[in-house]
């Protein structure tokens, strides 16, 4: 049970935020956003900013979704690999990688499945989440798989913005809808 009750699912008001809401979603509204909505200030700034992580990015939508796993499993949280897993699935991971990505611990080593410039990203990704701190060695990792300044911006940015919505997800309960 979430530690704070969902909003209806027919709540209505206010009706540009929730239509907005419904909108990047195909017409219904998830437990995240019914959580959110407690505070319209708060998801009004979240669906902006989610809008442009999950729809705008040059970053390949493989290494968001592998980087969106591993946050969920490193953090605990549940209701975000049960979304993101077969988005990751959508993006080419194959099943072998999404039960690699399961048992995660933040060593890459666990991860042989993935290619080299992978595992580098799966180490900054455990690195960010679990210690915050990054290694220079790390980081040199990455920039070398991913020279593009704007791809590891936004590298960056993802693994920062998951770790923003795990540790919400985790700390209010929020649970996966069951279809």
């Amino acid at each position: 049970m979430p530690r704070i009750p969902y909003l209806p699912q027919d709540i209505d008001e206010p009706r540009e935020l929730v239509d907005d809401i419904r909108s990047r979603r195909r017409g219904k509204l998830l437990h995240l956003d019914r959580m959110l909505l407690h505070s319209p200030a708060f998801a009004s700034g979240w669906n902006s900013l989610l809008r442009q992580v999950r729809g705008k990015l040059s970053l390949s939508p493989r290494l968001q979704e592998m980087a969106i796993c591993a946050i969920a499993v490193l953090n605990g949280a549940d209701y975000e690999f049960y979304h993101h897993a077969p988005e990751f699935l959508k993006a080419g991971g194959s099943e072998a990688e999404l039960d690699a990505l399961k048992k995660f611990t933040g060593d890459e080593n666990e991860l042989k499945v993935f290619t080299r410039g992978e595992r580098a990203v799966l180490r900054l990704v455990a690195e960010m989440t679990l210690n915050v701190q990054v290694e220079d060695a790390s980081f040199a990792a990455v920039k070398n798989e991913l020279p593009d300044l704007q791809q590891l911006n936004e590298l960056i940015g993802v693994i920062a913005s998951y770790n923003m919505v795990s540790r919400y997800l985790v700390a209010l309960q929020i649970e996966p809808e069951k279809d």
